[in-house]
């Protein structure tokens, strides 16, 4: 399995790349296919790590999977009941394994999650998923790392999230999608993922209102049919090769997008110095004659997403000033520094806020992603070093972008993998 990246750095990348399907989006996707029994056929699909643990895990649910000659995830739902319970080996290795405890309780009312792995980005806590579930009527037990839940009598109920938890919105989301009654959804999470679920949930039958807003409104029903979807462009790939071509002096065309999706990305580019238009085809990044330092936020959509500031940083870090990064979101988001700094970077952390001095040039060197956000910045960093930089631990990379390497190759990069 291809786990190091190796890239020679000083290339400027010209051309278009083609943006696949939102990993965030599909995981989810492929949960909330078991509320209903039949085919479901998912389209825009990345083939990604991510989505490849998932469908072993519904594998082991009892679900059958199969990719089709067009690309497209076809998930065979059988009748009656499904195994209820998902495996620690599978569960560590994907954050998203814990959206099947709402589907689950929403099909058949009872889920046995194994507490859930991923990016160590940051305590990520299952509080808000089960304060929802238990809302519409679970029972809850945390156990030998699982979390029982079982609803004998699920009804809607009013939910208040204390933060806007994407995760948490869209477990709630599925359960009360079929359960008895209306439940709504207060301070909801907005993300595109969020629509995208509700639009897919509803394209199988479902009654839900309000998706996008912070006011989620969903009128149970009994059952749910299979359907076709296609899946929303990855809004966070499109925003790494944006970076992309602003890092290296070149000019990038992204394609396949949603291009509002983008504009706080799109924003923050254009006030380093980089030329970004919408077109017919997608958004055009032309890197500015110099990158101009600025300072970030991250908050919850649609602020600036914590997923795209390693990348900014990275970019930041060539800029002619000093910039300030205040991450809101995930506090150990910031484990990017070290080997940033191995590249020649000057960053100071205080606590949630990075302090990012820009320098005439990075340098290539050996370096280890930590996370898939970090493994994306580190190959932003090595397009713009001098030298080659090899990354270790990029397994990372693979689990969010489908087929990086060969995009970046036909832009213009030198990379290869070992």
């Amino acid at each position: 399995m291809t786990n190091r990246m190796i890239i020679t750095g000083g290339n400027r990348l010209f051309g278009q790349v083609r943006i696949s399907g939102a990993k965030n989006a599909g995981l989810v996707l492929m949960a909330a296919s078991i509320l209903a029994e039949g085919e479901t056929i998912l389209d825009n699909l990345p083939r990604i790590r991510d989505v490849e643990v998932m469908t072993q895990i519904l594998n082991e649910l009892g679900v059958v999977t199969r990719w089709n000659p067009d690309d497209s995830l076809s998930i065979l739902v059988p009748e009656g009941r499904l195994n209820c319970t998902t495996s620690y080996e599978l569960a560590k290795k994907l954050r998203a394994s814990n959206l099947l405890m709402g589907a689950l309780l929403g099909r058949q009312g009872e889920a046995v999650i194994s507490l859930p792995g991923g990016c160590d980005i940051g305590s990520r806590p299952m509080d808000l998923h089960i304060k929802g579930v238990q809302a519409l009527g679970a029972a809850t037990v945390i156990e030998h790392g699982y979390i029982y839940a079982q609803s004998h009598k699920p009804g809607g109920a009013r939910v208040y999230l204390d933060f806007p938890s994407v995760g948490a919105t869209e477990n709630i989301m599925m359960m009360a999608s079929r359960t008895p009654g209306v439940s709504v959804i207060e301070n909801a999470a907005k993300e595109p993922e969020i629509v995208d679920l509700a639009n897919f949930l509803n394209s199988m039958g479902a009654r839900i209102r309000g998706a996008g807003t912070d006011v989620i409104k969903v009128e149970g029903v009994s059952q749910l049919r299979p359907c076709r979807y296609a899946i929303i462009p990855d809004r966070i790939e499109a925003g790494t090769y944006m970076v992309a071509a602003a890092i290296t002096g070149g000019e990038v065309k992204v394609q396949n997008i949603i291009p509002m999706h983008l504009h706080p990305i799109s924003a923050k580019l254009q006030e380093t110095g980089a030329y970004v238009e919408e077109c017919d085809e997608g958004i055009l990044v032309r890197a500015g004659e110099k990158i101009l330092p600025v300072d970030i936020k991250t908050l919850p959509y649609p602020g600036f997403p914590t997923d795209m500031q390693s990348q900014m940083m990275a970019l930041l870090c060539c800029s002619q000033g000093s910039s300030v990064i205040v991450e809101n979101v995930f506090e150990n988001r910031f484990q990017i520094v070290d080997e940033l700094k191995r590249m020649g970077a000057n960053i100071k952390v205080e606590g949630h806020t990075a302090i990012v001095e820009g320098q005439p040039c990075l340098y290539g060197a050996r370096v280890k992603a930590t996370d898939l956000r970090a493994g994306a910045a580190l190959v932003l960093a090595a397009l713009a070093a001098r030298g080659e930089t090899v990354i270790d631990d990029a397994g990372h990379v693979f689990r969010g972008y489908e087929k990086m390497p060969e995009k970046l190759t036909r832009l213009g990069a030198v990379v290869r993998t070992e």
